[in-house]
């Protein structure tokens, strides 16, 4: 009886040492920056940064970012990439509203049909848990045909800037294990205000492959700093997501005036310890109780109306948006 006793713990003992390897082994690639020349910010000008004819977002494109948000990492498979609707641009000094229930709601019904009545049936009031992301942007200054983006020589001229990437991560938690998953992340970054950015684009004098503005870029809410840290952190270089843009839309030209926001680096509300994600996955929570954990949890870095945010980078600019309340109807 003593040594079945004795056996039954030591099964037990290898079991839990097996469970914590797994929800705290570190990722089997560790994120590291691309090889880029850095543009020195006095050796270029400005052109205006008008509306443009589509929009992209490049997702997990800093170590950083990739850690608070307990993503997984490999480096052959390309990061999640996205539309963003450019009717989302605003400028500084913009009031951007919370989504209320009615428009989640219904922003899940288009993305899959069906989804709005399960949450209605879920929530009588549905958060929208506000994030904020700093990002470089980069626009085309020329249309570029696809088939040079296969030449290892090839520099696009780019024109450089300073965006926010406003999300409702609501809506993005509600894609997840989802075929779709990344279509929740572009409808929840494309309601109306959503793409705060800069008036103007900076252009280096001399265009290098390979080549960024490696400046440091930042987010304040209401005057305290969220978000720190230079562009030269980036996993990809602008060459590779346009690579990433044309083979996930391989219908879809490049033309002059499309806007690629890069990434953001760590810093967001959005943060879950890696260990929690693992443990999510093994007991096979749903996408609903995920949402629920996040809504019943502490939400207090998500934005609220009244919040200032404040995004900017050396030379890429400054943009500047208050956080109003929205539609609270169901």
């Amino acid at each position: 009886m003593i040594k079945l006793a004795a056996l039954i713990a030591i099964v037990l003992l290898l079991g839990l040492v097996a469970l914590g390897y797994y929800l705290f082994r570190p990722l089997a690639h560790k994120p590291r920056p691309a090889r880029f020349h850095c543009y020195d910010i006095a050796e270029g000008s400005y052109v205006p940064l008008g509306t443009p004819p589509q929009a992209f977002g490049v997702g997990l494109s800093y170590a950083s970012h990739i850690e608070e948000t307990a993503s997984k990492f490999d480096p052959e498979a390309p990061p999640p990439i996205f539309r963003k609707q450019p009717s989302a641009l605003v400028r500084t000094g913009a009031e951007v509203a919370v989504p209320g229930t009615a428009e989640l709601v219904a922003a899940a019904d288009r993305l899959e049909p069906g989804l709005g009545t399960v949450l209605r049936q879920e929530h009588d009031a549905l958060p929208a848990l506000l994030d904020y992301e700093v990002e470089m942007g980069f626009v085309l200054l020329d249309d570029i045909d696809r088939t040079s983006l296969g030449d290892a020589e090839f520099a696009p001229r780019l024109g450089f800037f300073i965006g926010n990437d406003v999300s409702a991560r609501t809506l993005a938690i509600l894609g997840e294990g989802q075929p779709t998953r990344f279509e929740f992340w572009g409808a929840s970054k494309s309601f109306a205000g959503f793409m705060p950015v800069a008036d103007r684009a900076w252009v280096p004098n001399e265009t290098k492959r390979d080549g960024i503005p490696c400046v440091v870029i930042e987010t304040t809410v209401n005057g305290e700093l969220r978000q720190k840290q230079s562009t030269a952190n980036l996993i990809y270089t602008p060459v590779q997501m346009l690579r990433f843009i044309v083979d996930k839309y391989s219908d879809t030209a490049l033309p002059k005036g499309t806007i690629v926001l890069t990434g953001t680096p760590g810093g967001v509300a959005m943060n879950t310890p890696r260990w929690l994600a693992r443990l999510s996955r093994l007991v096979g929570l749903s996408r609903f109780k995920k949402l629920a954990a996040k809504l019943s949890g502490d939400t207090s870095r998500f934005l609220n109306p009244g919040d200032h945010v404040v995004v900017r980078g050396r030379g890429l600019g400054e943009v500047g948006i208050v956080i109003t309340e929205g539609e609270t109807g169901p």
